[in-house]
């Protein structure tokens, strides 16, 4: 049952809350979906929060856990036992659970993995661990359904209900060697119209794609874009079944990944939410602020060295910020695309290919835009002097051509240096072309007008 989060619930919560009205809160909660309970508890204050996760059932509150803000479930473990957390772990698939664990504090990790009853689930949690949160092995979970290649159909059915009782969706089920090295998948319709006796080394399908634990989430959300994959089973070196990653988590890392791209194209070098502290935001923030001094300086150097050119032909000075404006744009254009293309794993061919075909795409957008320039200056100038609407309309073209090379180098060679490439879409790519754009518009200007 979805629930709408309006301050009139929000007061009603907070008024059950404070005259210890349990049956009443549980009854409001009742048939809520999860994201919705963690959405309540996202808004109210952290104490009636607690108070909240610790009146839920230990299934519902260890799923509110996973979905309520990062923040408030740092000060939620904060507040709970070790056994009160290993009690939520338990109910929790490996794979949140370990992200669980490794929120907590070093000292309070031996602690509540004590605590958790379920020795193998402990176990798997341990093993997990060992990833990096960042790769498939940090991103998978243990709970699958696997089935033996010399197992009988009858047989078959009998271990997969045993196991998709600890399963909580069922994606696919896998078919591994007495080894457990992955062979291949297995389709329940086969299954269900093969004969009893049969074997699953006949009837199961050879091909299946996978991923290895050491492949990084970007590769990971990459193939399963590309195939359509509800679930991909994740090997280890030698080809062993060890897990699987399921969609819901891939969703989390693009959304992760979209949020970073986004704050280093608004040019934020930390992952900063909105409700972090002044001096939190400050250091993100600060260091392309002053790139961006660092550019105006320059800018200001180079328009110094053209002062004369400046005094004879003041109109230039109105076309400026134009200039300068339309090299920060089709810069971010280009770049852009090209940081797109990376991240979709969709750009081919060589670097020279991309060059060619951007420096292409610039001049005719250039040229289109500069004949409209050049008629608007010639007739709005009350000389009507056609070197500063030539001068004008070149330097146009040409900038307009620099900038997306530059767009469209600087990714390429950032990714090329295994350096994130949705930097290159932000103020260092803004900045620079405004840098070169006034450049090469005085330049151009003096040789046309002889200044």
């Amino acid at each position: 049952m979805a629930i709408e989060i309006t301050k009139e619930l929000l007061d009603n919560v907070s008024n059950l809350i404070a005259n210890q009205k349990d049956t009443a809160l549980l009854n409001l909660f009742t048939d809520v979906h999860h994201a919705d309970i963690a959405e309540v508890l996202d808004e109210l204050t952290f104490d009636d929060a607690v108070y909240i996760i610790r009146l839920l059932d230990s299934e519902t509150t260890s799923e509110v856990l996973m979905d309520v803000d990062d923040d408030v479930r740092e000060k939620v473990l904060e507040q709970l036992s070790a056994k009160e957390i290993a009690e939520e772990i338990d109910e929790l698939d490996t794979d949140d659970a370990a992200d669980v664990i490794a929120e907590l504090p070093e000292e309070r990790k031996e602690a509540v993995m004590q605590q958790i009853e379920d020795e193998e689930h402990a176990k798997e949690i341990v093993e997990l661990l060992r990833f990096d949160e960042n790769s498939a092995g940090g991103l998978m979970a243990k709970e699958l359904v696997k089935v033996n290649e010399n197992w009988s159909v009858l047989g078959c059915v009998t271990k997969m209900r045993e196991q998709a009782a600890e399963v909580t969706r069922v994606h696919s089920i896998y078919v591994v060697d007495d080894s457990g090295k992955l062979k291949g998948r297995l389709s329940l319709k086969d299954v269900l119209m093969a004969s009893t006796k049969s074997k699953i080394a006949d009837i199961y399908i050879p091909r299946v794609d996978f991923v290895n634990v050491h492949d990084t989430a970007e590769d990971v959300a990459n193939k399963m874009r590309k195939y359509d994959l509800e679930a991909i089973p994740v090997v280890d070196e030698l080809g062993t079944l060890v897990g699987r990653i399921t969609i819901d988590d891939i969703v989390d890392v693009i959304k992760e990944e979209a949020d970073k791209d986004y704050q280093l194209a608004a040019g934020i070098t930390q992952d900063v939410e909105a409700d972090d502290t002044i001096l939190e935001l400050t250091r993100a923030r600060l260091p392309w602020l002053f790139l961006g001094l660092l550019g105006g300086i320059g800018a200001f150097l180079i328009m110094k060295n053209f002062e004369h050119t400046f005094k004879e032909n003041a109109v230039l000075f109105f076309f400026t910020p134009l200039i300068a404006a339309m090299a920060g744009n089709v810069g971010v254009q280009s770049s852009a695309i090209i940081v797109q293309g990376l991240a979709n794993d969709d750009v081919k061919g060589s670097v020279n290919k991309r060059l060619i075909k951007e420096m292409l795409l610039a001049t005719l957008n250039g040229i289109a835009l500069a004949i409209v320039l050049f008629l608007f200056v010639y007739f709005s100038d009350a000389d009507n002097d056609l070197r500063i609407s030539l001068a004008v309309s070149v330097s146009l073209v040409a900038v307009i051509i620099v900038a997306g090379l530059i767009g469209t180098f600087i990714p390429l060679f950032l990714d090329k240096r295994g350096i994130d490439p949705a930097i290159a879409t932000g103020p260092f790519i803004t900045t620079s072309n405004d840098i070169f754009g006034i450049l090469i518009y005085f330049t151009i200007a003096k040789i046309i007008l002889g200044y």
